[in-house]
């Protein structure tokens, strides 16, 4: 049983989680999430000068809600990407001083395979093998996890904007803020989800034959920001409830289907966008007409946090994978094959 100490950079979040196995200890994060806001988006200049500052408070704060020190840690883990690369060097840097300092393994891991390992913590439920729907600000990936230190396969992903993305346009368009997932969930409370039919994109089947776990959002972001010109006195909590059902229709439908096609009967769905009450929702109305048990973080485990990368860290102990080489580089466009470095 291994105490590790995870770091987290990859974007607006400075996080710092520790698990002992499977058992979550602490989890601390530092957003700079309104410092970007008034931007409309992430500045990567503004992110890595908060992660600067934000470090060795949030490292502090975690030792103590675990009631440890850093002479009780076994490793420590730290993404690697893929992520803004100027954020993740001050996650690298902070955890190779770290490791170097006190003697101790130093584990560089894929951010978003971290999002589906947080669902190991604080339970005994195995996840191998299962079809794990990631979806987040930068990523909506369906994927075949083998095991997730050693294997991860990718049967799908976005060709453009990933589902993230288009809540953020989407609600920037519609001037509801940033970020845009979380505004448009609310406005979406009070909506028709069946007000207008917007468009899933590739899901005819001529697409689906070549494209049958890839997504494609840019179309219905498109689609959205015309029927907002074309109608003036639109209802705002009718087009979010639309366009959200619009994203969360095909990222189930997609994830479901990978399922049946591969004889996996468990799907796992992690990432911030795995935060989303509909997409929660319809994912288990249908996962349980299909008989299909289905995985999701608690939403305070489902946008980027210390913990998820701590608890990847501790899995890759546990399966023997050699340790990272001291000096190991941030990669921002890393791919989700490459696990650990």
């Amino acid at each position: 049983m291994a105490l590790v100490l995870g770091i987290e950079t990859s974007c607006d979040e400075t996080a710092v989680g520790i698990v002992n196995d499977r058992k979550l200890l602490a989890n601390v994060i530092s957003s700079s999430v309104e410092q970007h806001a008034r931007f409309g988006g992430v500045v990567p200049e503004v992110a890595s000068r908060a992660h600067l500052e934000a470090m060795q408070q949030v490292i502090k704060q975690a030792l103590k809600d675990a009631s440890v020190t850093l002479k009780d840690i076994d490793a420590i883990a730290v993404t690697a990407g893929p992520g803004l690369i100027g954020a993740l060097l001050v996650g690298v840097s902070s955890a190779s001083a770290l490791a170097l300092a006190l003697d101790k393994p130093l584990y560089g891991v894929n951010h978003l395979s971290a999002h589906i390992a947080v669902d190991r913590l604080d339970n005994d439920v195995s996840m191998q093998p299962t079809i794990a729907l990631l979806v987040s600000g930068g990523h909506s990936s369906i994927l075949q996890v083998n095991n997730l230190a050693k294997d991860v396969i990718v049967k799908g992903a976005t060709i453009d904007d990933a589902a993230g993305e288009a809540f953020d346009k989407i609600a920037r368009i519609m001037g509801l803020g940033f970020p845009g997932g979380p505004v448009i969930d609310k406005q979406a409370i009070t909506g028709n989800k069946e007000a207008i039919n917007f468009p899933r994109g590739l899901s005819h089947s001529a697409d689906l034959e070549k494209y049958p776990y890839d997504f494609s959002f840019s179309g219905l972001k498109t689609a959205v920001s015309r029927y907002l010109q074309q109608t003036p006195n639109y209802k705002k909590s009718d087009v979010a409830a639309s366009f959200q059902e619009a994203v969360v229709d095909v990222l189930i439908s997609k994830s479901i289907s990978a399922c049946k096609a591969s004889g996996i009967d468990r799907l796992v769905i992690a990432g911030g966008v795995a935060a989303n009450s509909r997409l929660r929702e319809l994912a288990k109305q249908r996962c349980e007409v299909s008989k299909i048990e289905l995985r999701i973080p608690p939403i305070g485990l489902c946008t980027d946090n210390g913990a998820m990368v701590a608890a990847l860290g501790s899995l890759a102990v546990n399966e023997g994978v050699l340790p990272s080489q001291m000096g190991i580089c941030a990669d921002s466009a890393a791919s989700i094959a490459q696990v650990i470095w």
